[in-house]
């Protein structure tokens, strides 16, 4: 047993050791780390009185994760899709939607790629993260390989990760957007971290 953690420590140090992350990519700051804080910075593709993200919980005043700057007081009165975007679970409080209002009329946006149409061009680094995520990427900021970013004109590129919970698998890669066209790219830099165990819902 001692022998297989030996040389799991040995495997994942020559690991971190081969990647190396260029000089011009910063740090992804520790508070992106979590989906909920990402929405605030979401510049829409097309113009909405107002709009919210919420969670599928029956409770309306619990349900809320985020909402934009609105003339007054939105109620929700119509019941919540049955799936949305980032489901983690079978249940409540357990997927993601866009309830937002166009010209008096509400509009829902409960599925990945419905996310990444009310995003449109990229704008900012949360926007970034948040197409990676509809496609499975995720990031951990206590690496550079799976934590670090570079904004150009054209493209922002991530340094992020992809995992799997049977068995525990966690794999770098790096991820290339199109700020225009949302169109996502992706090469693999290796597996760093796999165990047997799995991790059930």
């Amino acid at each position: 047993m001692k022998l297989i953690i030996a040389a799991s420590l040995i495997i994942s140090n020559l690991f971190f050791a081969q990647i190396k992350v260029p000089d011009d990519y910063k740090k992804i700051p520790d508070i992106l780390d979590t989906t909920d804080y990402l929405y605030p910075f979401i510049i829409p593709s097309k113009e909405y009185a107002y709009w919210r993200v919420l969670s599928n919980i029956t409770d309306p005043d619990k349900a809320v994760i985020y909402e934009s700057q609105m003339p007054g007081p939105m109620t929700i009165n119509e019941p919540f899709p049955e799936k949305g975007f980032f489901q983690k679970c079978i249940g409540e409080g357990c997927f993601s939607y866009i309830l937002a209002c166009k010209k008096e009329r509400s509009v829902y946006f409960s599925t990945e790629q419905q996310l990444r149409d009310f995003i449109g061009t990229i704008d900012n680094l949360p926007e970034a993260l948040l197409i990676a995520k509809t496609y499975g990427y995720s990031i951990d900021t206590k690496n550079r390989f799976t934590g670090s970013y570079k904004i150009e004109d054209k493209y922002v590129s991530i340094y992020g990760l992809k995992s799997k919970d049977c068995p525990v698998t966690k794999e770098s890669f790096l991820i290339k957007i199109n700020r225009k066209t949302g169109k996502l790219e992706a090469k693999t830099n290796g597996i760093y971290d796999k165990s047997d165990e799995c991790i059930t819902q």
